[in-house]
Parts: C-alpha cells; structure tokens; sequence
C-alpha cells in the first residue's frame, strides 16, 4: 500500500543543515536525496546499488510494512474496516488497499495515520545518518510517490529512476502487477517524473551500467 499524501503530514528536515559543529566547520552535511521512479523502473534495485555505492538507504514501502506489524496501526485499521483487514491478527495490505481505494475519505483517513508515523521514523533515521562517522555519501529515502504527494520541497535533491516501457510491464507483470492498475494509474508518467526530478538514471542495462550512472549521481552530490 502506497498512499499518496501531502508534505505538511511529514515532519522532516526541508534541507541539510550542519548538524554538529564538526560538520559546521566542514561546510558539509550528508545529502538528503528522494529516490522515486514508474512500477518496474527499478527503484529498488537502484536503491541497493545506492547502499553498495555509500549510501545510507531506507524504503518508505518498507517503513509502512513494518507498522502494519505494530500494535498501533494494525488496532486501527481493524477498528476502521473489521477483522477480516488482518486475519489472524496479521495485516493484509491488499484487503487494507481495497478499502482505502474505495473512496477519498477511506484514502485519507489511512494517509493521516500511516505518514506521521513514517515521517517520524525517517526523521529519526535521517539524524542517526548524518551523526554517522564515517558520514555516508548520502542518506536517499525512496518514496514511489514523491512527486504526486509534493515532497520534493523536502530533499536536497531527486533521482527518478526510468526505463523502456516495456521492460517496465515484464517487470511489474513478474511481481502480479499490470503497469494499467489501479495504483499504477495514480502516478505520473515516467517521463513527467523525469522531468521534475533533479537527476535521471536509466535502468534499461546491466547492473554495472546502473552502478556507474548512480555513482556519478553521488559524486555531483558531493561537490
């Protein structure tokens, strides 16, 4: 479940501030970098290149899974629609989507529980990661709704993560999903994410060609 959501729900840093005098002193402070892209670009494959890089990395999909497996957000959203969203006490994320996508109250009434949660957990990760030492060369979030929920204001800077059309559908057709789906048609193009966004990798090659396409991304961050 991927719920859009509006930037005021998240309370994070707007951009990198000089955490410690250390980094004052330095003039530097670890990049802030939103990672997004179209069903079957990459994203998380570009994600894992990122860490192998030297980058710190999170998945926001992953922060929402794990606070479904708490007690707080699993009691609410069986308090909202019923038991059978988790049965056996387990959330089950498609029955949750079902509901949340049946209407624009049940959409917002899940985005006002789930994002301050996860807008806390990043906040939270995003200063262990800057007070790290060695310091990583960036600390990138991937948010696969970043542009249509107007977060972009909040990182340094954006990498949208693009490939063939084509390559995309077998992609998302191997994990059961239709690049047509419900989900799939509440997103921008890619070519729109592509035009907002800072910087464009192209996942259409091998792993080494995608490594090399983000390693320059990381060193123009540097600078």
């Amino acid at each position: 479940m991927r719920p859009a959501t509006r930037s005021s729900q998240l309370n994070l840093p707007s951009r990198a501030e000089p955490d410690s005098a250390g980094d004052a002193e330095a003039g530097t402070s670890v990049p802030f970098v939103g990672l997004t892209g179209g069903m079957g670009a990459g994203k998380s494959t570009a994600l894992e290149a990122l860490q192998r890089l030297g980058a710190t990395v999170l998945s926001s999909d992953a922060v929402v899974h794990e606070l479904y497996e708490g007690g707080e957000l699993r009691d609410a959203v069986i308090e909202r629609w019923g038991a059978e969203v988790a049965p056996g006490g387990v959330v089950d994320r498609a029955a949750v989507a079902r509901h949340a996508f049946a209407s624009h109250e049940d959409r917002a009434w899940l985005e006002s529980r789930v994002w301050p949660l996860v807008g806390a957990r990043v906040a939270e990760w995003l200063e262990r990661a800057r007070a790290s030492k060695p310091a990583p060369r960036a600390a990138v979030v991937e948010v696969p709704l970043l542009f249509e929920a107007g977060l972009e204001r909040l990182y340094d800077a954006t990498i949208a993560v693009v490939a063939e059309e084509c390559l995309r559908g077998a992609r998302a057709a191997g994990r059961g999903h239709e690049l047509a789906d419900e989900r799939g048609e509440r997103q921008l193009s890619q070519e729109e994410k592509a035009r907002r966004a800072t910087f464009v990798v192209r996942n259409d090659g091998t792993q080494a060609d995608l490594e090399r396409e983000l390693s320059d991304v990381l060193a123009k961050l540097g600078r």
